[in-house]
């Protein structure tokens, strides 16, 4: 492991930094705490840190801060509202609920915080039960939005290095800025395409998009090997292949971190080895250590080889290692394995804490036990006040150790000025013909046929339909049919049906003479068409690949991911 990136010596130059107090005219912050020592930080004659050395320059800016401002800049909650400063009352009152504050930038002010997650909806999200209100709505709004969170920011003693301000854009089912950007099919699509190279072109395009909105870290890419039929994994995952995975998470990271925005791999030690919800219960995973070291890992070490800067804890209970406790809690899983055994470096981010097997505590001890297990960033609590709170009382009483306070903060200010050194794209890429010629490039080397002939042209008439009321994906396929040179008719022609996220055996046509399957392709199982295709996403460019297929135009060349009972793992080949 060590020739992995990051290797800077954090934790130790953290541990000899000397707490002081630091300044503020922010007149909602209170006093900040005196030093050990009981006196005021005095001005530094020391020369500055190198430009180029964020290491150094996160230890010069922790011996600043007070109390108060380390213990904002491990949070990362959410806020209520589309604007910084300018919320409906109906935002306002959540963020009240939340935070005692009204909007976005109150929040940010109040509690020095070190980021923010946007959250929105997407609709086939399985992750959608903890996001209690959305941000997103197009880019020129988050660009807006996110321009006015890092100007609260800046006013901050923590000023100097930017405020992370992150968002789940897995791509997928899981995709929170969804119109006016670049979209990408979805990892398990990235997966059955099998080609490192064409995923880190696409998310080098993805991560250029992300930081000209203003996002700096992405909760992506998923690093879980799809082991069971997990519906909340599912096509979320690079497939079942731990080796492939691997690969395929590798190429994800280096293209978004070439872009400025930081890689978050997840969920730790990995949520598809258990086919349970973490957003409903505490998922348990039943392997033995070494299948989960030889099974679950490797893409999460492909990761951090890659340069990843961030890891993701989850809300998992490992038996073989640490029975009874979420891994988000668990100082052997987190400090031992996860940085002891495995040599990560970076910072480690929790899952929502808003989610249940995080709301067995309140939110103060949840941030406390987080934080003491070897988490830096404490994302989604269900509560700002009481998490701020909790963790400054546990500081003042000893139970939150100083020197692991200090680490975290040191961890996350490393990061924010490893991520200030790449400039931001322009607005102006967004959707650009560069980005979607990536997308489509990955969208076509994934179409796989699990059943039928390779690449023989759909007889046509053809008619488009789908289960679920799946009208825009009906109509982009049968535009992107008619631009292929297909003829489409509303009815009465050969049927292409499509089935996509949650959908079962009842939502088959046993008439169709093609049944695609837009995410896992487990539905393909019972499904009597004589041609048997998967995009595994619904995507625009995965639609415009399925058409080319369908037209005669192009060679189904994917492999699919995951296994299929009773289907061919065979590709056709290019």
């Amino acid at each position: 492991m060590s020739n992995r990136p990051w290797r800077a010596t954090v934790a130790a130059a953290a541990l000899t930094v000397l707490l002081v107090s630091g300044c503020s005219n922010a007149a909602e912050r209170p006093a900040p705490t005196p030093s050990p020592s009981g006196t005021s930080a005095a001005p530094s004659t020391s020369a500055a840190p190198p430009a180029s050395d964020p290491a150094a320059r996160a230890a010069a800016l922790v011996a600043t801060l007070s109390d108060e401002d380390l213990v904002g800049q491990v949070l990362m909650p959410y806020a209520y509202g589309d604007s910084a400063t300018k919320v409906s009352a109906g935002s306002a009152a959540g963020n009240q609920a939340l935070a005692g504050v009204d909007t976005p930038a109150d929040m940010i002010s109040k509690y020095r915080l070190g980021g923010l997650i946007l959250v929105g909806f997407s609709a086939d999200d399985p992750t959608k039960g903890n996001q209690e209100t959305t941000n997103v709505d197009n880019p020129k709004q988050v660009h807006d939005l996110t321009t006015g969170l890092r100007a609260a920011a800046g006013r901050l003693a923590a000023g100097p290095a930017p405020l992370l301000i992150g968002t789940d854009q897995e791509y997928g089912v899981v995709t929170r800025v969804t119109d006016g950007v670049t979209l990408l099919p979805s990892a398990l699509a990235a997966g059955a395409a099998g080609d490192p190279k064409l995923t880190e072109a696409a998310w080098r395009a993805a991560g250029a998009e992300l930081a000209a909105m203003g996002i700096n870290v992405d909760f992506a890419p998923v690093a879980d090997v799809l082991a069971t039929r997990s519906t909340v994994i599912g096509s979320r995952s690079y497939g079942s292949d731990p080796k492939q995975a691997a690969a395929q998470v590798g190429g994800a990271v280096r293209g978004l971190q070439a872009a400025g925005v930081a890689a978050t791999l997840k969920h730790f030690p990995g949520h598809g080895h258990s086919a349970d919800d973490s957003h409903q219960d505490l998922p348990v995973l039943t392997q033995s250590a070494e299948a989960l070291q030889n099974g679950a890992w490797p893409p999460f070490t492909a990761g951090m080889d890659a340069g990843a800067m961030a890891v993701m804890s989850g809300h998992l209970d490992a038996r073989a290692i640490d029975p009874g406790t979420p891994a988000t809690f668990s100082h052997k899983l987190l400090t031992d394995v996860l940085r002891g055994q495995l040599g990560f470096k970076g910072v480690v981010i929790t899952d929502g804490m808003n989610m249940p097997p995080a709301k067995r505590w309140a939110p103060g001890e949840a941030a406390v036990r987080a934080l003491n297990a070897g988490n830096d960033l404490i994302l989604m609590t269900p509560n700002v006040g009481q998490a701020y709170d909790g963790l400054l009382a546990a500081l003042r009483g000893g139970s939150l150790p100083r020197t692991r306070l200090v680490e975290a903060v040191t961890r996350v200010l490393t990061m924010k000025f490893r991520l200030a050194e790449t400039p931001a794209a322009q607005m102006s890429t967004l959707n650009s013909p560069e980005h979607r010629a990536a997308a489509d490039a990955l969208a076509a080397a994934a179409v796989t046929v699990l059943r039928g002939t390779c690449g023989k042209a759909v007889a046509g008439p053809i008619t488009v339909t789908s289960s679920g009321g799946r009208d825009g994906t009906r109509a982009a396929l049968t535009a992107a049919l008619t631009a292929a040179g297909a003829q489409v008719k509303p009815s009465g022609g050969t049927v292409v049906h499509l089935v996509g996220y949650g959908d079962g055996a009842k939502d088959l046509r046993p008439d169709a003479a093609v049944t695609v399957a837009m995410d896992t392709p487990y539905v393909l199982a019972g499904a009597k068409s004589p041609t048997l295709l998967a995009t595994y996403s619904s995507s625009r460019a995965s639609m415009t690949a399925l058409a080319a297929v369908l037209a005669g135009k192009a060679k189904p060349s994917g492999r699919s991911p995951v296994a299929v009972q009773g289907l061919s793992a065979t590709t056709c080949g290019t």
